[in-house]
């Protein structure tokens, strides 16, 4: 997995590509956690993710819990193919903010 995180205005872009698993799930959870605890609002970027296995997906439901609690939005942008079946297949594609462009999240 490569990641690299950009600041809008109000909320932290994170965009990842490659493979999502057990290897990188630290640095992931790590990633997200950062930005949500200084109370950044978190817009995740996965058009490049060319596979996601549990333990991203739990990076990403750790994510989606903390921003909650904090108050915070969180959302998924533009999701590939592959992550998409597997939040389909979760049924966590009707849990997240799903986001086709940034303009639709800051809105």
């Amino acid at each position: 997995m490569k990641s690299n995180i950009r600041s809008e205005n109000n909320f932290d872009v994170l965009e990842l590509s490659g493979e999502i698993d057990l290897q990188c799930a630290a640095q992931l959870r790590s990633n997200i956690l950062t930005s949500l605890k200084e109370g950044r609002a978190l817009l995740i970027d996965m058009a490049e993710v060319s596979y996601i296995d549990s333990s991203g997906i739990a990076s990403l439901v750790e994510g989606f819990q903390t921003a909650k609690s904090s108050n915070l939005a969180y959302g998924l942008l533009s999701i590939s193919s592959p992550a998409l079946q597997v939040l389909t297949l979760t049924r966590l594609d009707q849990i997240f903010s799903l986001y086709d462009d940034v303009e639709q999240f800051q809105s």
